[in-house]
């Protein structure tokens, strides 16, 4: 009797993990579905949610580079029609901070076809991008890594500059607006009403690197209707997330828009750490396709590795 008793328990127990269903839950008139292993969790999702719309800690890591020491590994390669490599470079580098300033050490170099122009100046504007997130070529100072009131803005900003603060909304803020970028700037609002209802969000549990993580996945919706589909911008962005601290351990982003006068299709992988009290990144890795009229069409892919992080030398 004891052991028909125990088979109907792992019957039941088997049945019940087989047919655990998700949930869906409201947010701001927007379902969100939420994976059995979340239920079981007790996650607060509105707090989650208003957390991943508000977040400035991603945005912070990057800000803390401005005021520690690092190595940086960086691996640049410009790409031909046939995805053979036209010029690249190889660098070790090592940013120097002290009282309140920082400089770029190059350790180690090598390029190849025409990365540098003959002023030694970067050829290509995905590698102008690149050197303004992880170089300093001469020594800056007075910079802090304070997020409040150190918003983008792209007032009084035109040409590369204008473009570099573009990146950088697009890049930081994932699901604000975007202002200044003809045709796309709303329509990257994921979390407006209108811009919401055309993707699907899915709130799961899963290890990242052997750490169990919360994830918020942002797809497009599987039954979007076809007039409807030309506005997608974001075609998946997931995030994981510490589970006590609710700090993001690493965001993958996948975006890609025609609008005639330019199109894009970039695919980016950021992983963070922790330094002490400072999160930081340690990995970034970017595959994208770039053409603006005028300008020459640029097919990249970089890899930058972060690491030996300190507060003064």
């Amino acid at each position: 009797m004891l052991a028909v008793s125990w088979r109907v328990l792992i019957l039941l127990f088997v049945s019940g993990s087989l047919y655990a269903q998700d949930s869906l839950v409201q947010y701001q008139n927007k379902a969100v579905t939420l994976k059995e292993v979340v239920v079981r969790n007790n996650l607060n999702v509105h707090a989650f949610i208003e957390r991943i719309k508000n977040d400035t800690t991603f945005y912070k890591a990057f800000r803390n580079l401005k005021v520690l020491g690092y190595t940086s590994l960086n691996d640049i390669r410009m790409l031909g029609k046939k995805e053979q490599v036209t010029a690249s470079l190889y660098s070790r580098t090592r940013q120097h901070v002290n009282n309140g300033c920082r400089y770029t050490q190059v350790l180690e170099e090598r390029t190849s076809g025409d990365f540098y122009d003959k002023h030694h100046q970067y050829n290509y504007y995905t590698a102008g991008m690149y050197a303004g997130l992880f170089f300093a070529a001469d020594t800056i100072c007075g910079e802090t890594n304070i997020v409040k009131n150190a918003g983008f803005s792209t007032q009084g900003k035109s040409g590369l500059a204008k473009h570099k603060e573009q990146l950088k909304m697009l890049f930081f803020n994932p699901g604000k607006k975007i202002p200044g970028i003809p045709f796309i700037g709303n329509k990257v609002a994921l979390f407006d009403e209108d811009v919401a209802e055309r993707y699907d969000f899915t709130i799961d549990m899963e290890a990242f690197k052997g750490e169990m993580c919360y994830v918020f996945s942002c797809k497009p919706r599987a039954d979007l209707p076809e007039g409807e589909k030309d506005k997608i911008v974001v075609n998946n962005m997931t995030t994981w997330f510490r589970i006590d601290t609710w700090e993001i351990v690493a965001r993958n982003y996948d975006l890609s828009y025609n609008a005639g006068v330019y199109d894009f299709d970039v695919r980016m992988e950021v992983e963070l750490t922790k330094f002490g009290n400072y999160l930081v990144p340690k990995l970034l890795r970017y595959n994208g396709n770039w053409d603006v009229v005028m300008k020459k069409r640029e097919r990249s892919v970089f890899t930058a590795t972060l690491f030996d992080f300190s507060q003064s030398e």
